[in-house]
């Protein structure tokens, strides 16, 4: 089975490409089967529904590159080395990043709530198998669309898409009355796209209605570090939506208004779709 699914944009290709690395479903026979965990809670650390909220992006000339495996299984937004001694036969090394250390590596040990997914280790061989089945077609794909719309286009953008659970802000104090975020912006703080993306993303999702706050707390991973480089014209936005506002999390099944949450999106996706043709603009000014 091929490891993602390309919808290559309307049109004349865009600078824009949406990445949904966290929502895929397809869990192999065998990885339940050796799994400790019952299939719901396998399904706990999934985007999921995620790349259907962004199914519109292609109508607006943006590629959309989903996932078709799960977190559980491999995780996209983490380095292909960042391998865990406790899940991989590999020797242990001190200074284990704290990914690692919490059992989030790329091929996880734990899914949310620190439940651990298998007892025992797997081979090198049989990791470097699920990285190579995985891991490598999907970031060979989404370095291609990203290289092919620089040079089409003089820039390129990647949005990647995410979810979070509504409990990940529930501790954060909002002084003033400001309303809890229902979106957070991440560009590890400025460092991994041009200011006027952020903003412009900003501003589409304020004006849909949404809270809004940056970088705070998630302000992106291994996928927004290693594409966005401006100084390279080449810039990367991560976006989290808070999953209780279109699914039920318990159950991890749509909400009963789900259709009309997606249309809600529509804007904003056609916002940071077309954001290339603006990116043009103003380097031409």
């Amino acid at each position: 089975m091929e490891a993602f699914i390309l919808s290559d944009g309307r049109g004349t290709p865009g600078a824009t490409v949406f990445s949904s690395p966290h929502s895929g479903a397809h869990y192999p026979e065998a990885f339940l089967q050796g799994s400790q965990l019952d299939p719901l809670t396998l399904r706990s650390s999934e985007d999921a529904f995620v790349d259907t909220l962004f199914a519109s992006a292609p109508d607006y000339g943006a590629a959309l590159l989903t996932a078709r495996f799960p977190r559980a299984y491999v995780d996209l937004n983490r380095a292909r080395t960042e391998l865990d001694p406790a899940i991989v036969d590999i020797p242990r090394h001190p200074g284990v990043n704290p990914r690692i250390s919490a059992g989030l590596g790329v091929i996880p040990r734990v899914v949310s709530g620190g439940r651990v997914i298998q007892s025992g280790r797997m081979t090198r061989e049989e990791a470097d198998l699920r990285l190579a089945q995985v891991h490598t077609p999907y970031h060979n794909a989404l370095n291609r669309l990203l290289q092919t719309a620089r040079i089409r286009h003089g820039h390129a953008i990647l949005i990647d898409c995410h979810s979070m659970p509504h409990e990940a802000l529930r501790v954060q104090n909002l002084p003033g009355g400001r309303r809890r975020p229902e979106i957070v912006l991440g560009d590890r703080f400025g460092t991994s796209c041009a200011p006027w993306i952020s903003d412009l993303a900003y501003d589409a999702f304020t004006a849909a209605g949404f809270a809004v706050a940056r970088n705070a707390p998630f302000a992106g991973g291994y996928i927004t570090e290693t594409y966005g480089i401006p100084a390279q014209n080449m810039h990367a936005l991560q976006i989290e939506i808070d999953r209780s506002l279109y699914m039920d999390e318990a159950r991890i099944a749509p909400r009963s208004d789900f259709a009309a949450f997606r249309d809600r999106l529509t804007p904003v996706i056609a916002a940071l779709a077309q954001a290339g043709g603006m990116g043009q603009a103003l380097a031409a000014e």
